[in-house]
């Protein structure tokens, strides 16, 4: 009745998400290497042979970079637009799968459901996967929170939430114009700030655990995220995925759901003579 949830590695430098039930598991994105990507789960004693596919939310480097060589060393199949795999990973034809937006497809026993979202790349999607009625989003790499985000973010039992910048990091730091304004000009990331909004606003009250996501190496920090999101979590666990390691195994449960218990009878004693 759970879900278990890792981020392999998140940032600029690569994103890599983890998320399967006992029996599978789907990898969202792979922009590590496949021997990084075997490394840290070995490490985390995950298992490969439980991942069954691979999910593709566009095609930068950072989300990219593995995704060939771990599919065809595991003959994962690759669930990837069209659009996306024309700018995308090669050496994956024969393995390539197509999704749309909003249409759930079937992993064993997970359910994994894209949606369209606001971003400067072909055709990029975020990812909701779902089990035993538990629910978590890879939910990054958004210039705003559009409507699809919303609606599905109010579904999480637990999320990956892009916070890349902090406002004021990025207008005093050195990047040049154009990239600033790339970055927080509604097609690229969301702020600490605007990833908060959405957080208290929409956040479902069963929401149990918030990774925060593709934090910027020079205009963000750790300690900064983690400072703006703690004072409102009202029970949430906030924790901030590394680009640099893998975060814990979290398990993720719905409340809600009562365990199953196994009532046992009463031995009867039986006579050996009437």
């Amino acid at each position: 009745m759970s879900l278990f949830i890792t981020s392999l590695n998140s940032g600029s430098n690569g994103n890599c998400y983890y998320v399967g039930n006992h029996n599978e598991a789907v990898l969202v994105d792979v922009g590590i290497s496949c021997r990084e990507t075997e490394r840290r789960m070995k490490k985390l004693g995950l298992l490969m042979k439980k991942v069954k596919a691979i999910f593709v939310s566009h095609e930068h480097g950072d989300h990219i970079k593995g995704v060939s060589v771990l599919a065809n060393k595991y003959s994962l199949p690759v669930y990837i637009t069209e659009a996306t795999a024309k700018h995308g990973p090669i050496l994956i034809k024969h393995l390539s799968r197509t999704f749309k937006a909003n249409k759930p497809i079937a992993v064993g026993e997970l359910t994994v459901t894209a949606f369209t979202k606001q971003h400067d790349a072909a055709d990029p999607h975020s990812f909701i996967i779902r089990h035993n009625s538990i629910t978590v989003g890879v939910i990054t790499d958004i210039g705003i929170a559009c409507e699809n985000v919303i609606h599905y973010f109010k579904q999480c039992h637990a999320a990956f939430l892009e916070s890349n910048y902090d406002e004021v990091m990025l207008e005093k730091g050195s990047y040049p114009l154009h990239l600033k304004n790339r970055i927080r000009g509604g097609q690229g990331h969301i702020s600490n700030k605007q990833a908060l909004e959405l957080f208290i606003k929409h956040r479902p009250p069963f929401m149990t655990h918030l990774l925060l996501s593709h934090l910027s190496q020079e205009n963000n920090s750790p300690q900064l995220a983690a400072s703006v999101f703690e004072q409102h979590a009202k029970g949430t666990k906030i924790i901030v995925a590394s680009r640099h390691e893998a975060t814990e195994v979290y398990t993720i449960t719905n409340p809600k759901l009562k365990e199953e218990k196994i009532v046992f009878k009463k031995p009867v004693q039986l006579g050996l003579f009437s």
